[in-house]
């Protein structure tokens, strides 16, 4: 079935939504606070608009965006221009609260919400390989279904809007603390004369290795080696996640101590520019400091 498909932000994650979308037979439309970076999305087939309030009439509005402000501003437009019998999928990164806000604005509008965060990065996007992680009620998430189902090769319905948030940050958080990890593992081989397509290959084949190992060995062992990757998933993306993940933890009075001691290490990270970079590039960090 096609679906008239609207999406806000077309930075990396939402170009892929927009190409993915179109490949799989939906007319979608595209806006972004900056028009040039639309030009992508349209190469694949997205129409762009250059204001928001032209999303309006669209079926389903994906977002995707940096931060809550973000969000909030666009959502604050669509509701202004009228968002009644519309569906917001909400696939940001954000805390929960956020999401319970975002999904009390679209409500109270006669909207519907669902906050859809998801694991993954561009090239499973591209390929319909997302893990998608739903928050909002029923009738809105069997809505958003199809179309997630689309991106995703598994998306689960956790419960009431701010659900999906909560379960991503529970996801990301150990992949953070794995590159601090990873740099500890190589600390203890330093002056070993083992090289390190021989320690990622050793790791990735064991229980030392997790997936993102697994997948993006090359990508390691060349970080290691001397030079920097960029991320798909890079270092200010998980000092976001990070931090997130700290603060709903001080909101619900629990504490999070490997988080609270990687914390300054991602902070260190990003000073020396490794912001951009892939998270091997923090594990060599680690192991440059020892």
């Amino acid at each position: 079935m096609t679906h008239n498909l609207g999406i806000i932000g077309t930075g990396r994650m939402g170009t892929a939504f927009a190409k993915r979308l179109v490949e799989t037979g939906h007319k979608v439309t595209v806006w972004n606070r900056s028009p040039d970076r639309t030009a992508a999305a349209v190469a694949a087939g997205a129409n762009a608009v250059r204001d928001i309030e032209a999303l309006a009439g669209c079926d389903m509005i994906l977002t995707s965006l940096t931060d809550y402000s973000a969000v909030s501003a666009a959502v604050e437009r669509l509701v202004a221009t009228g968002i009644k019998g519309r569906l917001l999928v909400e696939m940001s990164t954000l805390l929960p609260a956020e999401q319970v806000a975002l999904a009390s604005k679209v409500t109270t509008a006669g909207g519907a919400f669902v906050d859809c965060p998801v694991g993954g990065t561009v090239g499973p996007a591209l390929k319909g390989q997302l893990l998608g992680m739903a928050g909002g009620d029923a009738a809105a998430f069997a809505q958003a279904k199809p179309v997630l189902d689309a991106l995703c090769r598994r998306v689960e319905h956790l419960g009431p809007a701010g659900s999906g948030a909560r379960m991503k940050l529970a996801v990301n958080l150990p992949l953070a603390a794995y590159w601090q990890a990873l740099g500890e593992a190589l600390t203890l081989l330093a002056g070993a004369g083992i090289s390190a397509e021989m320690a990622i290959s050793l790791m990735a084949d064991s229980s030392a290795g997790p997936t993102v190992l697994k997948n993006r060995a090359q990508v390691v062992i060349d970080t290691l080696n001397g030079t920097d990757q960029p991320g798909t998933f890079d270092i200010a993306g998980l000092a976001k996640d990070l931090r997130l993940a700290m603060a709903l933890a001080a909101a619900e009075n629990a504490t999070l101590p490997m988080a609270e001691a990687i914390a300054p290490v991602y902070a260190n990270a990003l000073a020396e520019g490794l912001g951009g970079f892939d998270g091997a590039s923090l594990s060599r960090h680690v192991v440059e400091r020892r």
